[in-house]
């Protein structure tokens, strides 16, 4: 498998899941200011929309949008955590999870990472955010994970979604869980070895 990716981007999440999956994969790099490969291809001809993450199977066809990628790599693990059985209720949390990191927190910082926004407005969108994490640290609250004991596909999305809030000046110092939170995810060997190969630390 080929996973099309860009550093610190949303990428990074099937990323992490592909490597707690145990599966051989090969990663290409994608800059998505000019949206080439990096043998200067158009990666329009990979993906139509120019976005990241792409992950092409084996048969050569290819799979677009993170939480979509995560379950379909989580599906053929032999590490059933990253994505319980189906018709489980736990699947259902999981999903509820990735559901909620991309509709409300991914989403929630697109507009913040626009530096000509309105400052009055970017405010408004920061703090909209900010209480929305908040309530993230308190459905944690002192589990180590998202849904409990076990580390799933939605807690290396939520890792990599709060790690944009230095590029964008959130402060969010305060929120003690999510900063012990991430710690714990960090200390993982597949996000540091995730980290690493795309060069973020």
């Amino acid at each position: 498998m080929k996973l099309y990716y860009a550093p610190a981007n949303c990428s990074l999440a099937p990323h992490i899941v592909l490597r707690e999956a145990g599966a051989p994969f090969e990663l290409v790099r994608v800059d998505t200011a000019t949206h080439t490969l990096e043998d200067g291809s158009d990666y329009h001809a990979i993906n139509p929309k120019g976005q990241v993450p792409v992950l092409q199977l084996d048969d050569g066809s290819r799979l677009t949008e993170g939480p979509i990628i995560c379950q379909y790599i989580a599906d053929r693990a032999d590490n059933r955590a990253l994505m319980p059985a189906p018709g489980s209720m736990q699947r259902y949390r999981v999903m509820e999870w990735q559901n909620y990191i991309t509709s409300e927190l991914h989403k929630g910082f697109s507009p913040l990472f626009n530096t000509g926004l309105d400052p009055a407005v970017r405010q408004t969108f920061a703090d909209a955010l900010k209480n929305k994490l908040a309530w993230v640290c308190e459905q944690i609250g002192d589990r180590p994970y998202l849904t409990g004991d076990t580390f799933t596909a939605a807690d290396a999305y939520l890792f990599v979604v709060t790690g944009w809030a230095p590029f964008v000046k959130l402060d969010v110092s305060d929120l003690d869980v999510l900063t012990a939170y991430r710690a714990r995810i960090a200390e993982r060997p597949s996000v540091s070895a995730a980290l690493r190969a795309e060069g973020l630390v």
